[in-house]
């Protein structure tokens, strides 16, 4: 019996050598690999971004019309010592005469409508018809007091007082005027105006 068990024990013990050097074994290899240099595959170069198309500066709905031979792009694009030549009134007057003929269209158009339509007898389709006439009207309103306007600054343009503050006397600037054809004031002296509003009242 003492020499079985004397005879297993060496075997045992080969065993958990083997399996002691197999762990050995194993972490080895793993320091090993984890030394050598790992081969980097370059990164495939960007495709060329291309830059996006400049796009024409529009201020407005009408941006690609010409008035005078000019587009709004072109009268943008221009130097500053062109400011308010004799080309860019021309191109300004035709823009109001533009608005003006615009407004009185609408005015027409309104007075028309007002005559044409009969008075709805059901009372709840006649609340409807009052309130649109109303509104419709309002609009006409606002549309009579920007008429007075255009009337002016055309005046202006003939008079070459177009294009400078009313206030300051300085430039209004071709990006406004063009938004904002009847601007009689530059955008701070318009602030500041509005600010003395909400102070003092009108």
């Amino acid at each position: 019996m003492s020499t079985t068990k004397a005879k297993a024990a060496p075997a045992a013990t080969g065993k958990a050598a083997a399996a002691s050097s197999g762990k050995t074994a194993t972490a080895t290899t793993k320091s090993v690999a984890a030394a050598a240099p790992v081969a980097v595959k370059p990164a495939a170069p960007a495709p060329a971004k291309m830059a996006p198309p400049k796009a024409e500066t529009v201020l407005s709905m009408n941006g690609h019309k010409k008035y005078a031979g000019l587009t709004e792009a072109e009268v943008l694009a221009q130097p500053e010592s062109e400011y308010m030549s004799k080309e860019q009134l021309a191109f300004f007057k035709e823009k109001l005469v533009e608005l003006r003929g615009q407004i009185l269209h609408n005015a027409t158009d309104t007075g028309e409508h007002l005559r044409d339509n009969e008075v709805a007898t059901d009372p709840s389709d006649r609340a409807t018809q009052e309130e649109e006439y109303t509104l419709e009207l309002r609009t006409r309103d606002r549309e009579r007091k920007l008429l007075k306007k255009v009337d002016k600054v055309i005046r202006m343009v003939d008079d070459g007082s177009f294009g400078w503050c009313e206030e300051t006397g300085e430039p209004i600037g071709l990006a406004r005027l063009i938004a904002r054809p009847t601007a009689t004031l530059s955008i701070e002296a318009q602030e500041r105006r509005e600010r003395m509003q909400k102070l003092f009242g009108d």
